[in-house]
């Protein structure tokens, strides 16, 4: 199945790592998975809070 998802390297402390695969496990997700669920749910709130946030897509 394709996806349009873009891929980076993201570099974390050991001891950050191990606390995001605690969570991740907790909530019966990958780490990426709830990396990307994090990221858009802190998204969401700052654009209720300040208003959309505008991209240059093409």
């Amino acid at each position: 199945m394709a996806t349009n998802k873009r891929v980076f390297t993201l570099r974390l402390s050991d001891e950050i790592f191990d606390k995001i695969g605690v969570l991740a496990t907790n909530e019966h997700r990958s780490m990426t998975n709830y990396i990307e669920y994090v990221l858009i749910q802190h998204l969401e709130q700052i654009e209720r809070e300040y208003g959309k946030i505008e991209t240059d897509e093409i």
